[in-house]
């Protein structure tokens, strides 16, 4: 019997698709049966004071978090494949987070287009923050995306570049699970020293 995992995912963010690369990876070696939950870092720091240029990226993001829960909730057979088809463009083929990648993605997956204009209007926007909302109540309002249940228990992250492939990836998901598992266990980090490396 498959395991079922949840992931919270934004589509905007690179070190989340890394994991979500990985997890799919780790679905086939582990028989995981992941449903993609949308999140918005657009919510997630709408009250907090932020730099100024992550604000102004946050500001133009926000329609990335809002057209995920968009297409989950009208079409939830395709939200893993609509992830792909935008998260390829955007983070592999480095294009450029606008409604014209979103529009694309809509297209490969058979969606229509005037789901983003739905998006915009905010006909989703209290679904996304519940969702988002959902995620933090099981790790904490301190983290963002990734977040990860799986096994009686969730976590944040893990983030890491690049993501390992093949039986590396499934021995990480091993031991990540065992952690998080583990009773008293809150964190492991290290100093990223690479940006985002897409496999």
């Amino acid at each position: 019997m498959s395991e079922k995992v949840n992931f919270w995912f934004d589509p905007s963010c690179p070190w989340t698709w890394i994991t979500s690369r990985w997890l799919v990876e780790v679905s086939e070696l582990r028989d995981l049966d992941v449903t993609w939950r949308p999140f918005s870092l657009f919510e997630l720091n709408r009250d907090r004071e932020l730099p100024e240029d992550y604000r102004k990226h946050i500001d133009e993001v926000r329609n990335w978090g809002r057209i995920g829960m968009a297409v989950a909730q009208t079409a939830p057979d395709t939200v893993g494949e609509f992830y792909t088809e935008l998260g390829t463009r955007a983070h592999n083929n480095d294009q450029p987070h606008s409604d014209e990648t979103i529009l694309a993605a809509l297209e490969a997956v058979g969606l229509d287009a005037e789901l983003l204009e739905r998006a915009k209007a905010g006909e989703f926007d209290d679904a996304v923050r519940a969702s988002t909302q959902t995620g933090l109540d099981l790790v904490g309002d301190d983290v963002g995306v990734p977040i990860i249940e799986a096994a009686g228990t969730a976590f944040f992250g893990p983030v890491m570049s690049p993501a390992p492939q093949g039986e590396d990836a499934a021995k990480a998901w091993d031991g990540t699970l065992a952690l998080a598992q583990t009773d008293g266990f809150f964190e492991l980090k290290r100093s990223r020293d690479v940006g985002p490396i897409f496999n």
